[in-house]
């Protein structure tokens, strides 16, 4: 596919062959805007096609063929985002700086030059006179780097890079082998060894990315920070698939930490290209995410929690433009501990990953709560159903600006609260995953109840296979869940009229929460509760519907075990440490509270004595003892 994308780009002849560009635009329409879902071909695949057609569109607006900037403009988002996504680069550069890590067919001599001037600038670095003014010492070098004819041309440029990468690597892997053999060396002293080198070359990149170009050519600069980083993650990526087991974080790791520090540094030439440079550094950690590169996986977690890489991301990106990246990067964690969570096997070294996990998390919770407000739900369809805790964490998190009610105040009305109206920002794109059939199948059942096989069917299009455990299309059901629940508030306010328990019956939307209920198995009905569970998040209007359609599906259920399968998609979320949500907490305590539930008095609540001392412990939590004892006893006050 490469290979085919660079064909067609050279066919179109930089726009000027038009029979080639009206191909390329009908294969990209084809491809990426009428079927869109068919096959796996993704914008990364045509990366250079559309990049030629963008080129063509924007300087041969006049000879360009009908149709062709507006067929940019449809691809442009998706485009903008594409590496990001496939490969983890926002441009060219990064792509070239990876692949030109592994050529070495270097000229006669370069590897010689490399070394000669990696060893002088080091000696410079860190000479007291370089100490007091690195950018003097920094214009001789460059002088020097001429001399040896290595600014002739980006080829060289490149390569050198690449050079001096390897030769730091290699000077880090010396110093701890040496460490192996002499285990009395100091650790500080063997850091202290290897960093001499890598701090010395990290702020020659620094220097060369603020001093290339023009002062106000941004282009230049941030082309020449992706090439770079795109080398290093050449050569790490390298390293890593052959030393394998033997392979070294450290290096790899201080060059990225020390860059990234070196280029936020205050200083107006580097705040000019700031947003620039943060995207550059999130491309460059999604493409090391840990499925690609797990030997890297303790480094890149400390590289993505920096306290300074969080509060740039997320405190200092205009207009919130860090925040999708950032998200992006926890969903590659989570991604990558899905499995291991699945299947609870948690070895030492994952157990250390999850404990730093949770750790960013409540780092999250607690300075960056509204981030997790906005994506709690692409962080929910990713992470195993059994990580409990870990989805708490992510649905307790609440708006700075709200005072939480008390959820254990007596008699707590909820639906006056003024905040329940309001439906809270979801900023992730969640029916992207249902097929367009289905969409419009789904749109055409909420809307006139037809087609009237739309339920009957219903849990077929859920299924994927019949091997227990992986039966059901997680990411749909969930995406089905919330789509249906915002359709039905929508249409409860259209009609003057807030949720409660009598608002939210006889709709189509209840109907398919009900045969989701009934038809489901028990893996799919247990699915199907945990993503209603995952709305039930701090007092907004997605929190109450949610609240009500819970307590509505437990009221109306034809079988005790509905509600004792609801019943344990609440509790196993309130019996694990906190925090826990507050539309948990209130869902949970409506129906142990009100009568009108019968909780009490269903056989699973004292199936055994150790089931019945959790339920009793659970509502003297929730209540105090007194009132707990009364409603227990059948007393309580509804």
């Amino acid at each position: 596919m490469q290979q085919y994308d660079l064909h067609l780009a050279q066919s179109m002849e930089n726009g000027l062959h038009y029979m080639a560009v009206v191909f390329a635009m009908q294969l990209v329409k084809l491809l990426l805007v009428d079927e869109r879902s068919v096959g796996h071909i993704t914008e990364a695949d045509l990366f250079h096609t559309i990049e030629t057609l963008m080129r063509t569109s924007a300087h041969s607006r006049a000879n360009a063929p009908e149709g062709l900037p507006q067929l940019m403009d449809v691809v442009r988002s998706n485009y903008e985002a594409m590496i990001d996504r496939a490969h983890g680069g926002p441009n060219f550069m990064m792509h070239s700086g990876i692949s030109q890590a592994s050529e070495y067919d270097d000229p006669p001599g370069l590897r010689e030059k490399a070394e000669y001037l990696l060893r002088e600038w080091v000696n410079l670095y860190h000479s007291a006179a370089a100490g007091r003014d690195s950018t003097k010492a920094f214009s001789a070098f460059v002088g020097q780097m001429h001399q040896q004819g290595i600014l002739k041309t980006d080829d060289l440029i490149t390569r050198f890079f690449r050079l001096c990468t390897e030769m730091c690597v290699e000077i880090s892997y010396r110093a701890q082998a040496e460490q192996q053999h002499n285990p009395a060396a100091s650790a500080a002293i063997i850091r202290a060894k290897c960093y001499h080198n890598l701090d010395a070359f990290v702020r020659l990149i620094a220097l060369l990315v603020k001093h290339s170009g023009e002062a106000t050519n941004t282009v230049t600069k941030i082309n020449l920070l992706n090439k770079v980083l795109g080398i290093v993650v050449g050569v790490l990526i390298q390293d890593h698939d052959i030393r394998q087991t033997e392979f070294q974080q450290l290096p790899y790791h201080r060059i990225f930490i020390m860059l990234l520090l070196e280029l936020n540094a205050p200083e107006h030439v580097l705040e000019t290209i700031n947003f620039q440079t943060l995207t550059a550094f999130c491309n460059t950690f999604h493409i090391l995410r840990p499925t690609k590169a797990p030997g890297f996986v303790y480094a890149w977690l400390e590289l993505i929690s920096h306290r300074i890489f969080i509060a740039r991301m997320l405190a200092h990106t205009p207009q919130q433009k860090g925040w999708p990246m950032y998200a992006q990067l926890l969903i590659d964690l989570f991604k990558y501990l899905a499995p291991f969570l699945r299947n609870v096997e948690l070895n030492k070294p994952m157990q250390i990953l999850y404990k730093g996990t949770l750790r960013v998390l409540l780092v999250l919770l607690h300075d960056f709560p509204e981030f997790l407000c906005d994506y709690h739900y692409g962080f929910c369809d990713v992470i195993p159903p059994n990580c409990i805790q870990l989805r708490n964490l992510i649905l307790s998190a609440f708006p700075r600006n709200m005072r939480l009610p008390d959820p254990f105040t007596p008699n707590l009305k909820v639906d006056m609260l003024s905040e329940i109206n309001i439906a809270p920002r979801i900023l992730t794109n969640f029916t992207g995953v249902m097929p367009s059939q289905f969409k419009k199948d789904l749109d055409s059942y909420l809307k006139t109840r037809s087609p009237v096989t739309f339920l009957s069917e219903l849990r077929s299009n859920l299924q994927v296979s019949n091997e227990p455990g992986n039966r059901y299309n997680i990411q749909l059901i969930n995406a089905l869940v919330l789509y249906v629940g915002t359709q039905a508030i929508a249409h409860i306010h259209n009609k003057g009229s807030t949720p409660s328990m009598s608002t939210i019956t006889h709709s189509a939307h209840m109907d398919i929460f009900q045969n989701l209920a009934v038809d489901l198995d028990t893996e799919g009905r247990y699915l199907f509760l945990n993503a209603i569970a995952n709305q039930l998040r701090y007092p907004n209007s997605h929190t109450h519907y949610f609240s009500c359609t819970m307590l509505y599906l437990f009221a109306e259920a034809n079988t005790e075990a509905i509600q004792e399968q609801i019943t344990r998609v609440l509790l196993e979320r309130l019996i694990v440490n906190r925090p826990h949500p507050w539309g948990l907490l209130i869902t949970f305590i409506e129906l142990i509270k009100n009568p009108a539930f019968k909780f009490w008095s269903h056989d699973f609540v004292h199936c055994a004595p150790e089931i019945e001392k959790l339920f009793q412990s659970v509502a003297q939590c929730c209540m105090g003892q007194k009132q707990a004892q009364q409603v227990m006893e059948g007393t309580g006050a509804s």
